[in-house]
């Protein structure tokens, strides 16, 4: 037996509702990949035992334009994915980033400025700057992601517009 066979079948099977998702739910996924609803269904649930085949895992993949499945095999064999646009991409998405993650930041330190004036803190307060704090969260992992691209194609030179 593979160790950790169940801990990579649960991680594939995840990656395979975060797929189906993606394509717009069961009924969305099945007309895209030609197989039936109660088959698709199948592959969704969270405890069963079926992994979706190649082909249809290639069709999803192609119509959402997402690698979730493929980037979970990557994963469990420790290896990650790269998009080649990525490092073209790399200089102007570190600076979009980081207004962006500027701009996210402010967001969250104005609803928690907000929460704060009445000296109290609502459950809905709470909820609207855990969201934001989510945002802020998915923006810093982007920044990563686009430092890691300058990283990989040798720097950057705002000046120069292009390399260090």
């Amino acid at each position: 037996m593979v160790p950790n066979a169940q801990v990579r079948h649960y991680r594939m099977k995840a990656a395979q509702r975060d797929m189906i998702a993606a394509a717009g739910g069961i009924e969305r996924a099945s007309e895209i990949c030609g197989y039936s609803k109660s088959t698709v269904g199948r592959w969704n649930q969270a405890d069963g035992k079926e992994l979706m085949p190649l082909d249809a895992l290639w069709a999803l993949e192609a119509e959402t334009s997402m690698p979730v499945m493929t980037g979970a095999l990557a994963e469990l064999s420790g290896r990650r994915l790269s998009d080649p646009r990525e490092v073209a991409d790399a200089e102007a998405d570190i600076m979009r980033g980081y207004a962006e993650l500027c701009r996210k930041a402010g967001d969250m330190m104005a609803t928690m400025a907000a929460a704060l004036a009445d000296g109290k803190i609502t459950p809905a307060e709470a909820q609207a700057y855990d969201r934001r704090l989510g945002e802020l969260s998915d923006i810093i992992a982007a920044c990563r992601k686009h430092a890691a691209g300058v990283r990989q194609a040798g720097g950057f030179s705002v000046v120069d517009g292009g390399a260090a």
